[in-house]
């Protein structure tokens, strides 16, 4: 049986700053591709995340992901 953790890496994740698409792949080809950690990828599709980004001053040129 997989782990949750597993299952969260082989979820495909749409990264986005601003309107613009940066890159679709699991948590590991986005974090490669953007030169970050996997977490970070999964951290950006948490409720907590969404708030935090949404506050900023300029929410439109934060970087933002969905997962697929």
């Amino acid at each position: 049986m997989q782990s949750r953790q597993e299952n969260m890496r082989k979820a495909e994740y749409a990264i986005y700053k601003g309107e613009e698409l940066l890159v679709i792949g699991t948590a590991e080809e986005c974090a490669y591709k953007l030169k970050v950690q996997p977490k970070y990828i999964q951290w950006l599709t948490t409720p907590t995340a969404k708030r935090r980004l949404a506050k900023r001053k300029n929410p439109n040129k934060c970087t933002v992901a969905d997962r697929l």
